[in-house]
């Protein structure tokens, strides 16, 4: 503790030492590892305030505590100090700064650096002078780009070296994208530099939302080509022009006068904060991206969009010089005076800030429940490894089936199947039985036919086998299962237990000595929700059969009643008690007469004897 404080008193004071200018500050742990790097309108102040106080905040506690040493430069502006802190942050990323989440996942369209540049896909961004538009969320928006571009200006797809010098030796021939008219074929001097970079230059201004000189250029091609009497690529044009304005119209327009904003909203929650990007160009939107940071010290948000800003223009390659006015939903302290920001209230501008926020909103949401679904899918492979090794089972138990039977003094008869898929109930999947080939309460023979008729149609139907087998019941029905696997040749190929209630003891075939589980294993509750679900399952199967048998069997006891005479009753009645309890003339208006006669007169002597 003495350690800790001599290091802080002498911190303290080396800090008191430092300039009242702008810079930045680099912290060391004692193992000579960035840990955090800063940015300081005033170095003496921002450092030594680490120093001076104690911190509410735990993290911030933590981080002072790990300080063993720090380093500053000086700088001229605030802004360098800022585009240094970014710069040095991706250097070393250190573990106490807010991490920006990688965009390397992120197609971008690359228009090369190279003669007759190539137009297409990416997700690597190599520093070699090439233009890259992006990160697109959509990669099916990135294909249809791309496609475009290469059927409008029939752009090459080849990966030559044209250089003046290759072109001129006659290095290359023609390729089938040439013969198949996708080609002008520059790499035999079929296609001038000039004339490429013109259809490049129309490539930039679509993918910068510069619509109207692309559709200029086009507009010029198909009247050149209808004035010279060439209907059939002016109709092409034509097709394009529309192709063109339909991607167009896919933008969302959102102010009504033209102009060019980027626009950044932020959302935050403890862990994280999401920032959105929106570039407008000509009063549309063209980009939309969010990104996820990881906070560290519990920062702002006031702190953390300056940060973000430069990071995402960073990640942009186009940098803060293009940009001209900046619409945030906070007064930030940003230390390029060249920048207009705008804090708007009212207007279309506010509009883009609620539509910047919805999306933080919904993307933060998103990662909530990713990242939810992620723990409840790691929570349930380490209880289905848990089930794996108690139950000494091949594989995890995923599929489970369970069965149960259900009957009153073998009257009847039915057998009820549950599924359960990675822990949980899959009521759809869930199966009900009637008994066909045995007679008499006989749960043994019961419980074989039930497992071999399940089993048989899996079979036939190529549908998938479950890893676990759950019966209710003792040894006996146990061996009774055992014996239908073993004749659809099953048997070994899946694990089988039986439950018993008494003592909830587990019983595998061939083992006369009971499995007992602790009662709060995860695997024992398991089994019993399973061996739970198959009897409330069975039981609710057994009583709506039971009580439609009673039914049916009081009304065919009245004679000249039949099966059309009770449909027709239960089309007016509710229940036999109503039936029971009705006036003669309702019955005659259901069932005619001489029915309804015999049905009052059968129902006032029942009362009567009672």
């Amino acid at each position: 503790m003495n350690k800790i404080y001599n290091i802080k008193q002498l911190l303290k004071k080396e800090a008191l030492k430092l300039p009242k200018e702008p810079g930045v500050y680099i912290y060391y742990n004692d193992k000579d590892i960035v840990i955090y790097v800063g940015k300081a309108k005033n170095l003496k102040n921002r450092v030594s305030s680490y120093f001076l106080k104690d911190y509410d905040n735990a993290k911030t506690k933590i981080l002072v505590k790990h300080i063993v040493r720090f380093e500053h430069i000086v700088v001229e502006t605030e802004t360098d100090a800022l585009l240094l802190e970014n710069n040095l942050i991706k250097k070393y990323q250190p573990r106490y700064n807010i991490m920006l989440k990688d965009d390397k996942t992120y197609p971008w369209i690359c228009i090369k650096n190279e003669p007759f540049p190539r137009v297409f896909q990416t997700r690597n961004i190599i520093k070699d002078g090439s233009k890259y538009y992006g990160p697109y969320t959509s990669v099916r928006l990135v294909r249809v780009l791309t496609k475009m571009f290469k059927e409008f200006f029939l752009l090459r797809t080849c990966k030559h070296k044209l250089s003046e010098n290759n072109i001129k030796n006659n290095k290359f021939k023609v390729c089938l994208e040439y013969h198949i008219n996708n080609c002008k074929a520059p790499c035999v001097g079929l296609q001038t530099q000039k004339d490429y970079d013109e259809k490049i230059e129309q490539v930039h201004n679509i993918l910068k939302g510069n619509f109207k000189s692309a559709k200029e250029f086009l507009n010029l091609q198909m009247k050149n080509y209808a004035k010279n009497l060439e209907y059939e690529k002016a109709q092409q044009i034509k097709e394009k022009l529309a192709t063109l304005q339909e991607y167009q119209s896919k933008s969302t327009v959102i102010t009504s006068k033209e102009g060019n904003f980027d626009v950044f909203t932020i959302e935050a929650d403890q862990k994280y904060a999401y920032v959105n990007y929106l570039k407008v160009v000509n009063g549309a939107i063209i980009n939309v991206h969010t990104v996820e940071l990881q906070k560290k010290l519990d920062e702002k948000n006031e702190d953390i969009l300056p940060y973000a800003i430069v990071q995402i223009i960073d990640n942009q390659q186009s940098g803060l010089s293009e940009i001209k006015e900046l619409i945030l939903p906070f007064n930030i302290k940003f230390p390029f005076a060249e920048l207009k920001i705008t804090i708007p209230k009212i207007g279309d501008k506010q509009k883009l800030i609620e539509l910047s926020k919805r999306n933080a909103k919904y993307f933060r949401l998103d990662k909530i429940k990713k990242r939810t679904l992620l723990s409840a899918n790691r929570r349930t492979d380490e209880i289905l490894q848990t089930m794996q090794k108690d139950l000494r089972m091949r594989e995890l138990p995923r599929h489970i089936e369970c069965f149960d039977n259900s009957n009153i003094q073998g009257t009847n008869a039915v057998a009820a199947c549950v599924v359960f898929m990675n822990t949980k109930p899959a009521k759809k999947e869930y199966r009900r039985f009637n008994i066909k080939t045995v007679v008499g309460p006989d749960d043994y023979a019961s419980m074989e036919e039930v497992i071999y008729r399940r089993y048989k149609r899996l079979l036939k139907e190529k549908q998938e086998l479950p890893q676990l087998i759950i019966i209710d019941g003792g040894k006996g029905q146990l061996s009774s299962a055992v014996n239908s696997l073993k004749k659809l040749n099953l048997f070994g190929k899946i694990t089988i237990l039986g439950i018993a209630k008494r003592l909830e003891e587990l019983f595998f075939p061939g083992d006369s000595i009971p499995l007992y589980l602790d009662k709060n294993s995860i695997t024992l509750k398991i089994i019993q929700h399973a061996r739970n679900e198959a009897h409330r399952f069975g039981i609710e199967f057994h009583r709506n059969k039971r009580s439609k048998n009673f039914i049916k069997s009081e009304l065919e006891n009245i004679p000249g009643v039949g099966t059309k005479t009770i449909s027709d009753l239960f089309k007016v009645f509710n229940s036999v008690k109503e039936i029971s309890e009705s006036k003669k003339e309702k019955l005659e208006k259901a069932v005619g007469k001489k029915r309804a006669e015999r049905i009052f007169t059968y129902f006032s002597n029942k009362t009567n004897k009672i």
